[in-house]
């Protein structure tokens, strides 16, 4: 009965947000689920949202496919009760047929890959033209269900094919967890008992030697909703701002040593690892409280200013750049910053963050040197006025007291929004930085 029924709803969607993309269905029509298990994925320009069952029960409709585009409130499917599904009575005629199959019996009538419960050991019937029975699932075929096109488009920005990763969803289904642990297992350095000189041989080739017709090894893939509304952020900041750059560098000899000497206790007592990062949000909220226009925006005629610091971190996803914002950075402890820091890290990573957590900075930090940056131009974040870009901490000979000596450097750069911010405001702040990480005594008595 329809009354029996519970529909499927869109969330709410974010402020400004008019629609979102289904970008994976976990569940089909018939499919048994438990309240609050994973039913869809909607994909908007700034994050990707859970739809989650209302209920337990039986997904007896679902009205969207994968592509769609759906409104706030708009219905997915509905919900009956657990026995509004039935089992398929054809497959258990099937099931107690199986033992008649000299192709495909084994002990107790079950396929092979069953009854030992070992994937690679596939039927003999695996290259018959009779079809799997219905309702079987893919795990008994021997192989799992396909991955999410969300999954897919991991896979292919992370180089992996699904041959490559081991599932941990349903039936061996790859998820995203799995995409990210591939991806950083290949990129650890595996030992091999093969001498150096064969490395280069068994390496795979992404395409045969045979050239044969480019057109045919071009791929398109549409941009995601998120990279999309990157670039129009990242043109919109190049044509609408007066955007200059100013440089500078930082011995981080001290802040290294201060690193090596309290790291052990800094984690035993606030369980999180001391890094630099934190150090330099501390610095630049210092330095947004002396130089507050570089903490300011324009608004039309009016220059809004900020009497607080909140200051976005980039951090690199699977589905792009994010950015959360880290609140009142100005009065809080660095064990409390790096723990933020962790936290929006590995939320990242999984699609976890709230939209809540990405809007509203006040100041952005790009650390361009954990990937090997060492100098860049960061490109502003409307409607902020400023952005700090970090790099990588390079050996370089540097003149100390009129000597050359080795010391650990990294270059800083602010973009700045020139229409708002003078360039003598902008340089001295970023000296207030270089200043307080290469003194942090400076942080702790506020000069």
């Amino acid at each position: 009965m329809a009354s029996d029924r519970t529909p499927i709803q869109v969330p709410e969607l974010p402020e400004s947000v008019a629609d979102a993309t289904v970008i994976a269905l976990h569940k089909k029509a018939g499919d048994a689920v438990k309240r609050d298990e994973l039913i869809a994925e909607l994909e908007t320009d700034k994050v990707v949202l859970e739809v989650s069952a209302p209920s337990a029960g039986t997904l007896v409709e679902l009205s969207a496919n994968e592509g769609d585009v759906v409104k706030a409130d708009a219905i997915l499917g509905y919900l009956g009760p657990a026995e509004a599904a039935p089992e398929d009575p054809d497959e258990e005629a099937e099931d107690e047929a199986a033992p008649s199959r000299a192709s495909t019996a084994t002990e107790g009538g079950k396929p092979a890959s069953v009854a030992t419960g070992d994937r690679e050991e596939k039927p003999a019937a695996a290259s018959s033209p009779e079809p799997a029975p219905s309702g079987a699932g893919n795990g008994a075929a021997g192989s799992p269900p396909p991955p999410t096109p969300a999954v897919r488009r991991l896979l292919q920005e992370a180089g992996l094919r699904p041959e490559d990763v081991e599932g941990s969803g349903d039936d061996g289904r790859i998820q995203r967890a799995d995409v990210e642990r591939a991806r950083s297992d290949r990129s650890a350095p595996a030992a091999s008992s093969e001498p150096s000189g064969s490395v280069g041989a068994a390496r795979p080739q992404a395409h045969p030697a045979d050239p044969g017709d480019r057109a045919e090894r071009i791929e398109r893939v549409p941009m995601t909703r998120l990279r999309a509304r990157i670039a129009e952020r990242l043109l919109e900041a190049k044509q609408t701002t007066a955007m200059l750059t100013t440089f500078n560098e930082i011995d981080m000899s001290a802040a290294m040593a201060l690193r090596s000497r309290y790291k052990e206790p800094f984690e035993k007592r606030h369980s999180i690892k001391l890094g630099f990062m934190g150090l330099f949000v501390a610095a630049a909220s210092r330095a947004l409280e002396r130089f507050p226009v570089v903490n300011a925006a324009l608004d039309g005629e009016e220059i809004v200013y900020h009497h607080y610091s909140d200051i976005g971190i980039a951090v690199s996803s699977s589905r792009g750049l994010v950015v959360p914002v880290l609140r009142d950075t100005g009065n809080a402890p660095i064990a409390e910053i790096e723990r933020r820091i962790r936290d929006y890290a590995e939320r990242a990573r999984d699609g976890k963050l709230d939209i809540d957590e990405l809007r509203g900075g006040t100041f952005t930090i790009t650390n361009g040197g954990v990937f090997g940056s060492l100098f860049s131009t960061p490109i502003l974040n409307p409607p902020q006025s400023a952005i700090l870009g970090m790099h990588a901490i390079k050996e370089r000979p540097v003149a100390v007291d009129g000597e050359v000596v080795v010391r650990p450097m990294m270059y800083v750069a602010l973009s700045y929004d020139h229409r708002l911010v003078d360039g003598a405001e902008a340089v001295q702040f970023l000296v207030a930085i270089k200043e307080a990480i290469e003194d942090p005594a400076r942080l702790l008595l506020d000069v």
